[in-house]
């Protein structure tokens, strides 16, 4: 099983990295022979890769910095970077090589201070690998602030530090970032080729893996969860639910209620997870004593783990929310698909009653206002506007059509 094996449906983009990785690796074994380096090179030292969700931007990205690590003695009689066991390889992809860092947050943006961490750190030589990789799996999350911070770390990088950064599509980067970076263009993977996997790698059905395959369109990891969580499945057909539940306003504000208040109820549940033990973490580390008092001077420390921890929260729940609403986008795919006759598969084939009767009672001009309701939904979140507002203007929008 080599480092490329879960990168689904990404054949060009698996080529491409396959041929920069060897490059890389010509050039760290020449440099150590005090040879000249080869001339021409598909290998640089950043590296943009952009792709919908779901489409594997965060797997190219650690698969590529394996590769770039790999110890495989098969290299040396012909064999390519990347085979998966080595040392290298296996602790970059676990997460553990000292000379790997990736980094993703659980917040709404990643900061300037948290960026100067990260260019102090690329600065460093290899501590016992052949390059020092940093995986940037939210470069759309960058403040303007941020961005600049990382521009002059990407104009000016250190010989042996390759930055890989990972965002939605080009317009998520600041122009001159992107500028500097070779990019890399992934596609979602096919139905089948998702299934494929949920099979192999998870021992899921053959009709469970293709449903939950189609009902997430190509989303590898929601696919799993959906094939492999009761909870995720409960939580998609209440969403499913929604479009025949909003045909008078009482039944608009309700569901919006719902909505809502699922998602605050995932926040909370991870904070019940995550934040208790965090807190007791660092009290521990500022010296609490006996009777939980603290020390003097830490309070400073306290508030902003409170403020980290909100923020978090909020994340959560409009992660929750967007998820909902990308399946709610779905189902009127379906309902615009039948309208229009296109033969198109269907994603939710599962709730093909609820599909015809939203078709039949209602023509494609008011499912693609409906569509549009949807997306002004999530563009609401994230300006910031109050969650229930947002989907209450949504579903009394779904209503009208």
């Amino acid at each position: 099983m080599t480092v490329w094996d879960d990168l689904v449906g990404q054949e060009r983009v698996q080529e491409q990295l396959a041929v920069a990785a060897r490059d890389a690796d010509a050039l760290v074994t020449a440099t150590a022979a005090g040879e000249s380096p080869p001339e021409a090179s598909k290998m640089t030292h950043a590296w943009l890769f952009t792709g919908p969700p779901g489409s594997g931007r965060d797997t190219a990205a650690r698969a590529f910095a394996a590769a770039l690590q790999c110890t495989s003695p098969d290299r040396a009689l012909g064999g390519a970077p990347g085979c998966g066991f080595c040392d290298g390889c296996h602790t970059s992809l676990v997460g553990t090589h000292a000379d790997v860092e990736v980094v993703r947050t659980d917040l709404l943006s990643i900061g300037v201070k948290e960026t100067r961490d990260l260019v102090r750190r690329a600065q460093l030589s290899p501590a016992v690998g052949r390059w020092q990789v940093i995986v940037l799996e939210d470069a759309d999350r960058l403040t303007e602030g941020a961005g600049n911070v990382l521009l002059k770390a990407v104009e000016e990088p250190a010989p042996r530090t390759v930055w890989l950064l990972c965002a939605p599509s080009l317009e998520d980067v600041l122009p001159t970032i992107r500028s500097r970076c070779r990019h890399l263009t992934l596609r979602t993977p096919s139905v089948a080729a998702v299934a494929d996997v949920l099979m192999r790698r998870d021992g899921i059905e053959p009709e469970a893996a293709t449903a939950a395959a189609r009902a997430t369109q190509g989303h590898i990891d929601r696919a799993r969860r959906l094939a492999t969580d009761e909870r995720t499945r409960a939580r998609r057909a209440s969403v499913l639910g929604l479009p025949l539940r909003v045909e008078d306003i009482g039944g608009c504000l309700k569901a919006a209620q719902e909505l809502v208040d699922a998602a605050a109820e995932d926040a909370k549940q991870l904070a019940e997870e995550v934040d208790a033990k965090e807190t007791e973490d660092l009290k521990a580390a500022l010296g609490a004593v006996a009777g939980g008092r603290m020390p003097r001077g830490t309070a400073g420390a306290m508030k902003e783990l409170e403020d980290r921890q909100k923020r978090r929260r909020t994340r959560t729940q409009r992660d929750s929310l967007d998820l909902a609403l990308t399946d709610l986008t779905g189902f009127y795919r379906d309902v615009l698909a039948l309208q229009m006759r296109s033969g198109l598969a269907l994603a939710n084939e599962d709730v093909r009653d609820a599909l015809d009767r939203i078709a039949r009672s209602s023509g494609p001009e008011r499912t693609l206002r409906r569509i549009e309701a949807i997306l002004a939904c999530r563009e609401a979140l994230d300006a910031n506007v109050a969650p229930l507002l947002a989907v209450e203007a949504m579903t009394m929008a779904l209503r009208a059509g």
